[in-house]
């Protein structure tokens, strides 16, 4: 059964107005299978310039576009939840405002949602300051035992390419506000519920690096993040005893290794799964 797709969109003051632009025509109008209506959320003030290519966008768009405006920047959980309340459509797509999603992006991914499947990521590449400067490559495990066992250690879905059910997303209370990890935390909680996951090892999204991207993945406030995360699933069940303490140890401690190691052992152990 053929079903119809929203796309949800989120923008705050840091985006760039040239980069939505690309993200925005890479997933809509540059797809074989479009999505069939967008969610553009606003999270808080944004420049004029910003504000103009938004309008831009929603009136030549060749599918609807609603705009969520946000008074104040709440936070990427937040935004998002407030988007998957304006989307017209069960199945909801993830995207970025800074990332590019391929062609066939959608056509890929549908049909493994009409297939049955709640909850479907795909592979990216990492680009730095155009499409062709690659920097890496996530791939995900992707058979359905594989993304659970990972599940329990690190994330098993790279958050700008994902398609998910919305009505599932919200019975297990959305992204809710947890900074820096609001997707793995959502993630655990799909699964608990029994969530029927997948993902496409083929790089479906094109995921642009900002500069002090693994400078950012260390730090105190990772640390804390990790931590928070990590008690959130032993009390949901999601994890053992021993695994929670497997992962306080390794992953709290790849944030306060130097930011050189955090580089290797992030492309080694977490961007590429191995079996």
């Amino acid at each position: 059964m053929t079903e119809k797709l929203s796309l949800l969109l989120p923008v705050w003051a840091g985006d760039r107005a040239d980069f939505l632009s690309e993200a925005f025509r890479s997933t809509v109008q540059d797809q074989t299978r479009r999505p069939d209506h967008v969610v553009i959320v606003r999270d808080g003030p944004v420049a004029a310039e910003l504000t103009a290519r938004i309008a831009e966008l929603v009136t030549s768009s060749p599918v609807p576009v609603d705009v969520v405006e946000l008074e104040r920047n709440v936070g990427l959980g937040p935004a998002l939840d407030a988007g998957l309340e304006a989307c017209r459509h069960d199945v909801v797509a993830r995207m970025d405002a800074d990332d590019i999603s391929v062609p066939h992006r959608f056509a890929v991914q549908m049909p493994i949602i009409e297939a049955g499947c709640d909850l479907v990521g795909s592979g990216l590449i990492e680009f730095g300051t155009h499409a062709d400067d690659v920097v890496g490559t996530r791939t995900p495990p992707t058979d359905p035992a594989d993304i659970l066992a990972r599940s329990r250690f690190a994330d098993p879905f790279n958050h700008p390419t994902v398609v998910y059910r919305r009505d599932l997303v919200r019975s297990v209370g959305g992204y809710t506000d947890f900074a820096l990890m609001e997707d793995y935390l959502l993630w655990a909680k799909m699964i608990v519920a029994g969530a029927r996951v997948a993902n496409v090892a083929e790089p479906l999204v094109r995921y642009r690096v900002g500069a002090g991207a693994y400078a950012r993945r260390g730090g105190r406030a990772q640390l804390k993040a990790e931590l928070s995360i990590q008690w959130r699933f032993r009390r949901l069940g999601f994890t053992t005893p021993a695994q929670f303490v497997r992962n306080v140890t390794v992953r709290g401690g790849y944030r306060l290794v130097p930011e050189a190691l955090r580089r290797m052992a992030y492309r080694k152990v977490i961007a590429t799964y191995r079996k």
